[in-house]
């Protein structure tokens, strides 16, 4: 669909304004293997400043998931925001498609950024990559932030009727939209209010910006994910972490949320977002704000809230 005038474009833009305005810049990191990674960095590096690490989910690119959210972060943050790979500019020509690629990834683009210590919060598919990191690079992740991300699922998870949609991929032809409908129906599990009405012509754009590049790679990380998953093989971290969730999550119910703080015992907290679904960071920014700061900045674990 060909069209002089793109909305999602034009959103992009102000987004890539707010990043710059917030004091970060655009760079590349060529890994000299296949892959080379897109991140926004601090224009210039506070030492005094600890550093933070955003981590995206499916669907978007990194400007439009923290987009709402960075400028509360750099007076405080030496911020870090990359594009996992098969996202925004960043790409692989390499066969790994598991989070643990993902996570050494992103831990090459510190390591290239001369970052020593990090805290980081993941996002959904984000918080995968971020608990991957936190069980590999112990000695540099200080803190965790697992927001809304299944990484207690299990592969029968599926089958027992755990999620809305039992066979996976109808899962993933939902997650990773290719026509309106499809789109529709993501915003739908997404959202605790869902947009009444968005014009086909704006669905159309989206899909065509953002969810027609590397179509099957997106596709083959959603199939990892699942593949074979146990609860019994995931690592416990050890990192202080909290857990954030919406209350009427349907795209990792919050029975997951439930099941990771068990998982993790008394080092964890978490937190139930009330009358907020899977996009609780877009539906209620100023709680989300008010629970990272709280953890992040104050150091402090926000009071445990379950509906």
């Amino acid at each position: 669909m060909t069209q002089c005038f793109s909305l999602t474009e034009t959103r992009t833009r102000c987004y890539m304004s707010t990043f710059t305005g917030s004091g970060l810049r655009s760079t590349i990191t060529d890994f000299k293997d296949g892959t080379v990674m897109h991140c926004w960095v601090p224009k210039t590096r506070t030492e005094s400043k600890p550093n933070l690490l955003l981590i995206h989910g499916l669907g978007a690119n990194a400007l439009w998931q923290w987009g709402d959210i960075i400028r509360n972060l750099t007076p405080f943050f030496n911020v870090y925001v990359p594009d996992l790979i098969f996202f925004g500019e960043s790409y692989s020509t390499r066969p790994e498609r598991t989070e643990k690629f993902q996570a050494e990834c992103v831990m090459r683009v510190l390591e290239a950024n001369s970052v020593k210590k990090v805290s980081l919060v993941g996002l959904s598919y984000g918080g995968f990559v971020g608990y991957s990191m936190a069980a590999q690079y112990s000695e540099v992740v200080e803190r965790v932030v697992v927001c809304c991300s299944g990484v207690c699922m299990e592969e029968k998870d599926i089958k027992d009727g755990l999620f809305p949609v039992s066979d996976l991929e109808e899962a993933i032809n939902i997650l990773v939209p290719q026509t309106p409908k499809k789109l529709k129906e993501l915003l739908g599990y997404s959202f605790f209010k869902p947009p009444r009405w968005l014009p086909h012509c704006f669905l159309y754009d989206f899909i065509e910006v953002m969810c027609m590049d590397y179509i099957e790679e997106k596709r083959e990380l959603v199939r990892i994910i699942a593949k074979g998953r146990k609860l019994s093989d995931l690592p416990k971290i050890c990192q202080p972490t909290l857990i954030i969730w919406g209350e009427h999550d349907r795209v990792f119910p919050l029975e997951l949320g439930h099941r990771l703080k068990r998982h993790l015992g008394e080092q964890a907290q978490l937190v139930v977002i009330s009358n907020a679904g899977h996009a609780f960071s877009s539906e209620k920014t100023k709680e989300f704000y008010q629970n990272l700061k709280s953890f992040l900045m104050d150091l402090q674990p926000p009071a445990e809230k379950s509906p």
